[in-house]
């Protein structure tokens, strides 16, 4: 037996678990929050030193402040998936960000993307096959 035939009702077809938070160090919680606003995060609260920020199934972006420099073209944490990269290129170069074009590798399209503190992201397509997640 599997925790989600324990857990989910037989009409719930997503996994029972799913990441809560993910945490980014900024030196500026306000430029780092106003990009992930930009990219379609929703808002959830934000201070100086602190932000929260959901992403598609309710996991959270944790931005602190560090005073400590982020050398730039650093590797974020994680990546970011998209429905669509081709549309989600073409609309973050309308909104003035510059990304890479757009690669294809063994299993995703993907494009980078340089974020706050010059962090370089990796915006991949969904592998979710359709699936709700």
């Amino acid at each position: 037996m599997q925790l989600k035939e324990t857990i989910t009702k037989e009409t719930d077809n997503r996994p029972p678990v799913a990441i809560a938070h993910v945490k980014l160090t900024v030196t500026d919680v306000s430029i780092a929050t106003d990009f992930f606003l930009k990219l379609g995060l929703r808002h959830v609260t934000h201070s100086e030193e602190f932000a929260v920020l959901e992403l598609r199934g309710g996991t959270h972006l944790v931005l602190r402040k560090t005073k400590e420099a982020i050398a730039p073209g650093t590797n974020a944490p994680f990546d970011l998936m998209v429905d669509d990269v081709f549309v989600t290129r073409d609309a973050l170069s309308e909104l003035g960000f510059t990304p890479s074009e757009i690669e294809t590798g063994r299993v995703h399209k993907s494009f980078t993307l340089s974020g706050p503190d010059g962090y370089l992201f990796t915006l991949t397509s969904s592998h979710t096959g359709g699936r709700v997640v």
